[in-house]
């Protein structure tokens, strides 16, 4: 359903560049600077906690899930050929379950949440909206079944907790430099 019947000219146009992680760089570039240059030592170590939430849920998510379970994708299942609409140029290659973008994007976005939910009240949780359109991106597109995103989600909420856990018991909130 989500790969036919919500089929558009405009999704079809936009939503290939949120699975595309390069398009999201500059965001996380900005992120990562806006950060270390108002939140001082706590800032740079947020970053190294940002960027390891993600290697976390990307390692788990290749090595516990995708090489262990070995799923094919959606657009490479034969039983399938005709039936999903592959929006993208090609199907990637590897394996299906869990999606890691989801599982990324998930991660971040938790992980942005607890450490920043004081500072920034409510527009933190923008942070989940974002990864859903990601997730939601990965099966219009046809490169993964709608279990492969909420597991994927799954693990990168745990994934997001960890790291957000590890970072306040050793930095505390963050506290914008004056």
């Amino acid at each position: 359903m989500l790969n036919h019947k919500l089929a558009n000219p405009v999704f079809d146009v936009v939503l290939p560049y949120f699975r595309d992680s390069v398009f999201w760089v500059p965001l996380y570039l900005f992120i990562m600077a806006f950060v270390t240059l108002n939140y001082g030592k706590k800032g740079w170590w947020w970053a190294v906690a940002f960027l390891s939430t993600v290697a976390i849920a990307d390692l788990m998510g290749t090595y516990a899930f995708k090489e262990t379970v070995q799923r094919i994708r959606p657009c490479s299942e034969p039983g399938l050929m005709g039936n999903v609409r592959l929006v993208i140029q090609q199907c990637p290659g590897g394996y299906s379950f869990v999606s890691n973008h989801a599982a990324n994007h998930f991660a971040l976005a938790t992980f942005a949440v607890l450490t920043f939910h004081k500072v920034f009240k409510q527009w933190i949780y923008l942070a989940y909206l974002w990864a859903l359109l990601i997730s939601f991106a990965q099966i219009y597109v046809g490169v993964h079944y709608p279990l492969d995103v909420l597991a994927g989600a799954l693990l990168g909420v745990a994934a997001g907790t960890l790291t957000a856990s590890v970072y306040r018991a050793n930095f505390g909130a963050p506290v914008p430099v004056t």
